[in-house]
């Protein structure tokens, strides 16, 4: 694992911030064994913690629909949203294979920006208006391209954690609608507390606060 000193229970570290609920993604389908990871996030039993597992398209030659296998039984066990590592696990987001499959996938996709690019992005969400894309992790100094890439794509949301520059969120707020803006961290691995000051500070009314605190993400969930 690239971390080792990662805390095994995220939840007193939640309490401490106020924070009720939040996604959680297991180390081990993020770095290593997908599938693993995926099996011991689905045998977590706390409602706080909302499972987002990982997941690879199918190779060539295989089938499209075994591509879902391991998405069985997913909204069964409360998962509305996976999570894509495209760069780290080797596919290409744009390849024909990965488009099949996202096409006929009724779950949120979450994305982290390092893992791919604002263009190929918005590639992805012109092909496919009804998929649902939550940019994660990305950033202030590329806020010129996150805000293009949503003003041509009404099917991509943003996770603000990393937008820490000065009324940046206001001014994503402003012009695509607290509607798409979501709250997260990013942690263990990335700061809390630094998105937590950031959420309690923001210049919005409170129906744009609930929206970015929780309302985006349980209409993305």
């Amino acid at each position: 694992m690239p971390f080792d000193d990662l805390p095994v229970d995220p939840r007193p570290e939640m309490d401490r911030l106020g924070i009720e609920a939040a996604c959680v993604t297991h180390a081990l389908s993020l770095y290593s064994d997908p599938v693993a990871g995926n099996r011991a996030l689905l045998r977590l039993d706390d409602p706080r913690l909302i499972p987002v597992p990982v997941v690879v398209p199918g190779v060539p030659g295989a089938r499209v629909p075994a591509a879902f296998e391991e998405l069985a039984g997913f909204r069964e066990r409360g998962v509305g949203m996976v999570r894509l590592c495209p760069r780290t696990h080797g596919f290409a987001l744009s390849g024909p294979i990965t488009t099949r499959w996202l096409a006929g996938l009724d779950l949120t996709v979450a994305i982290e920006l390092d893992e791919t690019s604002t263009s190929e992005l918005l590639g992805l969400a012109l092909r496919l208006p009804r998929l649902r894309i939550l940019l994660l992790n990305p950033g202030y100094r590329r806020l010129r391209a996150v805000a293009e890439l949503m003003a041509e794509a009404a099917n991509v949301w943003l996770e603000i954690g990393t937008v820490n520059t000065q009324r940046g969120v206001e001014w994503l707020a402003s012009r695509f609608g607290a509607r798409r803006l979501v709250f997260g961290t990013g942690a263990p691995v990335l700061d809390d507390c630094g998105p937590r000051f950031l959420l309690d500070h923001l210049e919005l009314d409170q129906d744009e606060l609930a929206l970015v605190a929780a309302g985006t993400l349980r209409g993305l969930l």
